[in-house]
């Protein structure tokens, strides 16, 4: 989760606060809650869901057979439990990839498996591929002059062989309130500042360092492919034997043309030491398959419908797709189990809302948020596109530009609430910048105390499906969880399974999520907005860009 500075308002905002009118009291009655909690705690179907979509259907890469059933699977799941108006939409993704098998093992100076995993979206080997190893790192266009010649017939290890470094935090974490208690702060926007961390409303920094990996990626490519490797490997981020095989270029006719490996942290450092004294010699055996019957990836949306049509709708949403290391259990479905189960729990009850409640699976997250991204641009509100085509490709989470052009569905959406940081329980809920939103966020999470949820924080997330709707004003919230093990070893790895979920958290977290969708739904007037953003005015006009950062 991306962090940046923010700054602290004070005393004075909590003051505020507790001046405001309670008009976003809870609306339901209060055994409509204890229906919920009953029809999940002694009724609940979660743990069988989850088990379903990690164990048997695993990891869900955008456009793979495995997403395929997926998105066939959750919406049969939605239509047994009566949702209405279940359907699929389509956007354009590319190709869809999935591996068969893949080993990979060093056999010279002598015999050992490696633990490794093939880069998505990178072709297999079309059977055991042996060649000897050259180790040159390469983080810039300006390095390749001193490899060009070298490369030839050989296995290029392209990572610098990093050294350990001891951990400086537990693993597994649930957060105390002191933790939480610094997140409720404040994010004051810095527009047109370039360097630094404090660029975020416009996100230069991001845009800057994400442009240029893909930019070098592909140049990458391209010098190894001229250079005349047989395949590239690289070394896994991650200690103790974690891979993640994350891969990019998915988009039809720029899928990469060589074998491509990740190798975990230990396995390559020893090969990067071998090779330093002597030759070293690697077998690589992927067997990996595009797909390309359909170019088109699907969000999967379902809905109970209002009793009111002029009320608009809320919704409630997670990404369906997943890396392949795992079983994409926690990251994310942790969030799709959950926003899947308060579905089932609000169906069962045969709740009739004011609003209509909609639900929604996204795909494409893991490669740019680009499901969320095109239901926005579909439903929502569209922007002009970046000049740049590397940035374009990502839809909204990068169109910038003014004015804004609000859709139909604009007005009818009174709020949104993404489920996306693993199966921790939820402990709160981030305002995301919405300041009128916070009391009444309070007065929804207040009887949900007991369970351990009543924080509302200021401080805003990024890099998951809610931005894109509160990039443009709309009320869109994402909870806090506690972080378990997620960021330490689980998000994006193989170690991504179900015994790395927490189901009495993610119970918990569907009460939760039912009971706030709800309260949402029945509320007599709609989440209050911020005003639909405009052309901003630069924060410093005195500032000067240090050149180093560009």
């Amino acid at each position: 989760m991306f962090r940046k500075s923010e700054l602290v308002l004070g005393p004075l905002l909590g003051a505020l606060f507790a001046l405001a009118p309670a008009h976003g009291a809870s609306p339901l009655d209060p055994a409509a809650i204890n229906r919920i909690a009953d029809a999940e705690f002694n009724h609940g179907e979660l743990a069988e869901t989850a088990a379903y979509l990690a164990d048997r259907i695993g990891g869900r890469l955008t456009n793979s057979p495995a997403m395929r059933e997926a998105e066939r699977w959750t919406a049969g799941k939605f239509r047994q439990w009566g949702l209405k108006n279940v359907h699929t939409e389509g956007f354009e993704f590319g190709r869809g990839w999935w591996i068969e098998s893949a080993q990979v093992r060093m056999v010279a100076p002598r015999a050992l498996a490696l633990r490794s995993i093939p880069i998505a979206w990178t072709p297999g080997t079309n059977g055991p591929l042996q060649a000897a190893v050259i180790v040159a790192p390469m983080k810039a266009v300006k390095d390749f002059e001193q490899w060009k010649g070298k490369l030839a017939g050989k296995i290029v290890l392209i990572s610098y062989p990093e050294p350990p470094k001891d951990p400086e935090e537990a693993a597994f974490k649930r957060l105390s309130d002191a933790d939480i208690g610094k997140l409720n702060r404040y994010k004051e926007p810095q527009l047109g500042m370039v360097d630094g961390e404090d660029s975020p409303v416009a996100d230069v920094d991001i845009k800057r360092d994400l442009v240029k990996r893909i930019k070098f990626g592909r140049a990458l490519r391209e010098f190894l492919e001229a250079e005349g490797a047989v395949a590239w490997a690289q070394m896994s981020r991650s200690e103790g034997r974690i891979v993640h095989g994350e891969g990019y270029f998915h988009q039809v006719g720029r899928t990469p043309q060589l074998p491509a490996v990740e190798i975990a942290a230990e396995d390559y450092r020893r090969i990067a030491r071998l090779a330093k004294v002597g030759e070293v010699r690697m077998e690589i055996d992927s067997r990996v398959h595009f797909e390309d019957a359909d170019s088109k990836a699907y969000n999967v949306v379902a809905e109970i419908p209002g009793s009111d049509a002029k009320s608009g709708f809320v919704m409630a949403g997670a990404h369906l797709d997943s890396w392949v290391a795992g079983d994409g259990a926690a990251d994310n479905g942790a969030g799709s189990v959950v926003v899947m189960e308060a579905a089932r729990i609000l169906a069962s009850l045969d709740v009739k809302p004011k609003r209509t409640v909609r639900f929604a699976l996204w795909a494409g997250e893991e490669q740019g948020l680009l499901g969320s991204s095109a239901y926005v641009e579909q439903h929502l509100a569209q922007r002009p596109a970046p000049a740049d085509p590397d940035l374009a490709r990502f839809g909204m989470w990068f169109a910038e530009g003014y004015p804004i052009k609000t859709l139909a569905e604009f007005s009818q959406l009174s709020a949104y609430f993404n489920v996306d940081n693993g199966s921790g329980k939820i402990r709160g809920i981030y305002a995301e910048g919405n300041l009128a939103a916070v009391p009444i966020l309070r007065e929804w999470l207040g009887p949900l105390a007991s369970m351990g949820t009543t924080a509302v924080v200021a401080e805003p997330t990024d890099w998951t499906d809610h931005v894109l709707m509160n990039r443009i004003g709309l009320p869109a919230f994402q909870f806090i969880q506690d972080p378990l093990d997620y960021e330490s070893r689980v998000h994006h790895t193989d170690l991504d399974t179900f015994d790395h979920l927490r189901i009495d958290d993610l119970r918990q977290a569907s009460v939760v999520l039912a009971t706030v969708l709800l309260d949402a739904a029945n509320s007599d007037t709609p989440m209050p907005r911020v005003p639909l953003p405009t052309e901003p005015r630069v924060t410093d006009p005195f500032h000067y860009d240090d050149p180093a950062q560009r």
